[in-house]
């Protein structure tokens, strides 16, 4: 049943944060896509973790963790097309990163977060994300609302114009999401109230989410970055789409997503701004 996804899901999300929360700081022993792109081997000790536990509890569902899947948004996309389209063995697909936000961890700021999305026949039915530095547990699953540890949470309804909004972006690995990226802030800037750059996608979700964030967009992401933190939106009241304006799919990678007040606003912003695709290589 969805309530013993979202338990399950829960209980690995708080067993994988309790090692990120033990081994603040650890070295980075790899870089994956470049040196912006970071391993430690805690990442692969998480994603072990969470997927035990799937394992005993779902042992027919499908499973994607990031450190499974070579670097690069080519390698990433292609594999969450396959298990859609072609190589799934179960009607569920749990997708998980078991370190959001690796370089603030690498670099002991308490700002990364486990994140775990559960699909049900290739559409996002629950997702959970934990910070573990400040014992925060974000879950939502599919019209049962979404709860930051327990309490229900709703997207920020103070927003109604640009200039009361705050805005997250990111700081791509991949060089050629940067230009994107700096085009899309660059345009929202003068207009919003202020713009913050977190580290975390899954942390800038769970803001949104919460009503700490009144938006947050990035030029590429992978299917486990947006995952859990799509539901939370959803189901928090707020709006998320592909910058284009189509739905939000596992598939999608250039992501926005907002209280739902502005959306479209920003969204129009973005793409004139050339936000939407990467540049040539």
């Amino acid at each position: 049943s969805l309530a013993a996804v979202i338990r399950v899901a829960e209980e690995a999300a708080r067993a994988g944060g309790d090692l990120i929360r033990a081994n603040l700081g650890a070295a980075s022993v790899d870089t994956k896509l470049n040196a912006k792109d970071l391993l430690t081997e805690i990442d692969p000790m998480v994603e072990r973790e969470i997927q035990k536990r799937v394992r005993e509890n779902f042992p027919t569902h499908d499973f994607l963790g990031e450190e499974s899947v070579p670097a690069g948004p080519e390698a990433s996309s292609n594999a969450i097309r396959a298990l859609l389209e072609e190589g799934s063995t179960s009607d569920w697909l749990w997708i998980v990163d078991p370190i959001d936000g690796t370089i603030n961890f690498v670099h002991s700021m308490p700002l990364s977060a486990v994140s775990i999305g559960v699909a049900y026949k290739g559409e996002i039915v629950a997702g959970v994300i934990y910070d573990p530095f400040h014992d925060e547990l974000f879950s939502a699953s599919r019209g049962r609302g979404a709860f930051l540890n327990g309490r229900a949470m709703m997207v920020d309804r103070q927003a109604h114009s640009l200039e009361e909004a705050v805005i997250a972006g990111g700081s791509p690995p991949n060089p050629r999401a940067m230009g994107p990226c700096n085009r899309g802030t660059l345009a929202l800037m003068p207009k919003v109230r202020t713009m913050r750059f977190l580290g975390s996608a899954a942390i800038m979700f769970a803001w949104v989410a919460c009503g700490r964030l009144t938006g947050y967009f990035e030029a590429d992401l992978n299917a486990w970055d947006i995952a859990a933190g799509a539901i939370l939106i959803s189901e928090a009241g707020g709006a998320i789409t592909d910058i284009d304006g189509s739905p939000y799919q596992l598939t999608t990678r250039a992501v926005v997503c907002s209280n739902g007040l502005l959306h479209d606003e920003i969204r129009t912003i973005l793409m004139k701004a050339g936000t939407r695709g990467l540049d040539p290589a």
